[in-house]
């Protein structure tokens, strides 16, 4: 089943505006082809992934300034090349060290 774990690794709160990054492993069979954020867990809007997350692949993304005036719980998930999405889960990113983890 792929399903989405969190982990305590890599939240960096950067200078200048509140921009914050986050680590994404991808440790499925399966390249993510869609990241996808919502922080009411009903609207959802896309993170650019480019041609998305390899299987074993990591990338860092960051948050946008124009999620600066927002709470810190956000829901993810995420779509697999095979069409199926994982389950979404709540992450609190004023949390330090967040690394999402999709296995």
């Amino acid at each position: 089943m792929k399903k989405l774990l969190a982990s305590l690794l890599v939240l960096v709160a950067l200078p200048v505006h509140a921009e914050y990054s986050f680590d994404v492993e991808n440790n499925t069979d399966w390249r993510i082809v869609a990241l996808e954020a919502s922080e009411d867990g009903k609207n959802w809007g896309k993170f650019n992934i480019g041609k998305g997350i390899a299987s074993g692949d990591s990338t860092t993304l960051v948050w946008d300034q124009s999620t600066d005036d927002s709470g810190c719980q956000w829901y993810f998930r995420a779509k697999y090349s095979d069409g199926t999405w994982s389950e979404a889960a709540a992450f609190d990113f004023c949390e330090e060290d967040l690394v999402l983890s999709f296995d």
